[in-house]
């Protein structure tokens, strides 16, 4: 199956997230939805990585048209990844369906070709 977006989620520090929307807007991205959350990392991962781990994060959903996912991905690493002090990981997982666009799906185009 093809997906025809992607939803990419950015775990950042407190404090960050309009820093990862910056990002993700140069590259296309129109929006996006935070949400507070708490890290769990042990003393082991902070080892690990070599960093400070704060427990309070931001965590930014972006749904992205698929062929934009890896512009706004590179963005993010550079902009707030583990190496600056927004401390972010991202991610991308396929999306299979979406309702409530502006913008026609691929489903949605092919319906009205078909009425």
């Amino acid at each position: 199956m093809d997906y025809a977006y992607e939803m990419i989620v950015c775990i950042v520090n407190d404090g960050f997230s309009d820093a990862v929307m910056d990002a993700a807007k140069e590259f296309g991205a129109s929006g996006g939805t935070v949400m507070f959350a708490r890290g769990t990392a042990t003393h082991e991962a902070e080892d690990f990585f070599k960093i400070a781990i704060h427990p309070e994060k931001e965590m930014v959903m972006i749904l992205v048209p698929k062929e934009l996912k890896d512009n706004i991905l590179h963005a993010l690493y550079r902009s707030v990844g583990l190496k600056t002090p927004g401390q972010g990981i991202a991610f991308s997982l396929p999306v299979d369906s979406v309702v409530g666009l502006s913008h026609p799906t691929n489903a949605e185009e092919k319906a009205e070709e078909e009425t």
